[in-house]
């Protein structure tokens, strides 16, 4: 890839404020985004294609400094807690300072034990329309509604121009507001945005390719990252992914209502806009919630006393320790992640005797052939809660085998993480801008029909003009 600077204009005139894009201008996931101005260099994103595999060793974009060449970045900033984020991050020198939301870092720390996380050693953390500065950037982060907690958009300025990087972003969440606020007090001016358009489609994509392994994984021709990335990116169906989380609340209740046996919700843990919205309806249904370890660490993660999780605050929050994750803690001895949970934890014969009353959430795909043998869900429900392709892994047919062979119901309530080209539009006409460059699609040729013909598509690796 070219570093060539582009003309810096008459002598006195500010340097300009130059972008390229690493990875994203033609595929979802794996997000990385150069900015230059003068000398200086920042970086937002560094993320993990998606059809890579979590072990799989993907090199670091050829970004100014990211090796011995070059000076180096003066940070780089990530705009939320998916692999596809931030994968890339661990192979970072680790002279560059790093920067996201303190609960998002939490999150992925207290995730690394169970194999779905990392500790950044963060420099700094991101707070909602609080400015900070490096070098001659200011960046400014905007509390964004998506299905990652603490997830944040980005307004970079330098030079005198602006750029607003929208991470990935919806209308639709539980933080709803955060995106209504934006569009009643945008940041200006906004001369570029750079734009998630996940939901743009081309006419002949097959979301059948992709799919997800036991371990979680997803596959395309290959095994690929870890369900706690953008889960449900590559497709949803139309109706499911208009769906509101408040939507998906009072249709999994009405779920929850009509079956009289144990309901299994099957879902990222990472997503705590829908450990919310299971919860909310557990309780519309009154019935009590049950989690795994796993969701147990990321809820008390989060740090926030609104979100369900294992303590004397919440005595309907219980915890059921699925075999694999007994087993990973019994190999490890850290034996201390069961005693902290010991005084709300079931135990089979418990789930049997109060079936009726109980929700299931979390990662439990791994322990349905246990629960069926055990007896446990005779008149119950199987819920799926992430995107329906991982269905078409073998672990999603030998999943959906078990099921039918049992005659228990596979349910699914389900809504995206990414806005919809309805609320994409919304978003240019709030903030404005002189262009819109899509980024996280594989559809860029779409956006012009929604946005207009301010969308200017940039190639992946080319140096262009805020």
């Amino acid at each position: 890839m070219s570093t060539t600077r582009m003309n810096a204009g008459p002598a006195g005139e500010p340097a300009p404020l130059e972008v390229r894009i690493h990875r994203g201008a033609h595929e979802i996931g794996g997000n990385c985004v150069e900015l230059r101005h003068g000398q200086d260099t920042l970086i937002l994103d560094i993320g993990k294609p998606l059809t890579a595999a979590w072990d799989e060793v993907v090199p670091l974009p050829a970004a100014i400094g990211l090796d011995e060449h070059g000076t180096r970045p003066l940070g780089v900033v990530i705009s939320h807690g998916h692999q596809d984020h931030w994968g890339l991050a661990p192979q970072l020198p680790t002279d560059i300072p790093v920067f996201i939301g303190e609960g998002a870092a939490n999150i992925l720390r207290a995730a690394q034990f169970w194999g779905s996380g990392v500790d950044l050693h963060e420099a700094g953390h991101l707070h909602d329309r609080v400015p900070f500065t490096l070098g001659p950037f200011t960046i400014t982060p905007y509390l964004a509604d998506h299905s990652a907690y603490d997830a944040f958009s980005l307004l970079v300025q330098a030079g005198g121009r602006s750029l607003f990087y929208t991470g990935d972003i919806r209308g639709h969440g539980r933080k709803a507001a955060a995106f209504e606020r934006l569009l009643a007090d945008p940041p200006s001016p906004v001369h570029a945005i750079n734009m998630e358009g996940t939901s743009f489609r081309t006419a002949d994509r097959d979301d059948g390719d992709v799919a997800m392994s036991e371990s979680g994984n997803r596959t395309a021709a290959g095994p690929s990252l870890a369900a706690d990335s953008d889960a449900d990116a590559t497709g949803l169906a139309p109706e499911l992914a208009s769906l509101t989380e408040s939507e998906v609340e009072i249709q999994l209740a009405a779920t929850l209502r009509a079956t009289t046996g144990l309901v299994v919700v099957l879902a990222s843990a990472q997503n705590i806009d829908r450990l919310v919205t299971v919860y909310r309806a557990t309780l519309r249904a009154d019935r009590d919630l049950v989690i795994d370890l796993y969701t147990a660490d990321i809820a008390a993660a989060t740090g926030r006393p609104s979100i369900p999780a294992v303590s004397d605050d919440w005595p309907r929050v219980h915890v059921y320790a699925p075999l694999r994750q007994r087993v990973r803690v019994k190999e490890s001895g850290q034996f201390e992640r069961v005693d902290r949970v010991k005084n709300r934890r079931l135990y089979p014969e418990q789930l049997r005797e109060r079936a009726s009353q109980l929700v299931l959430f979390g990662a439990y795909q791994s322990e349905i052939p246990n629960l069926i043998r055990e007896g446990l869900l005779t008149d119950g429900a199987v819920v799926w809660s992430m995107w329906d392709g991982y269905l078409n892994e073998p672990s999603g047919q030998r999943l959906q085998k078990a099921l039918k062979a049992s005659n228990i119901q596979l349910i699914q309530h389900h809504t995206s993480g990414h806005a919809t080209p309805t609320d994409l539009a919304r978003l240019v006409q709030g903030l404005r801008p002189e262009v819109v460059i899509p980024i996280h699609t594989e559809a860029p040729g779409e956006y012009a029909a929604t946005v207009g013909d301010i969308v200017q598509p940039h190639g992946d690796g080319t140096w262009w003009l805020v």
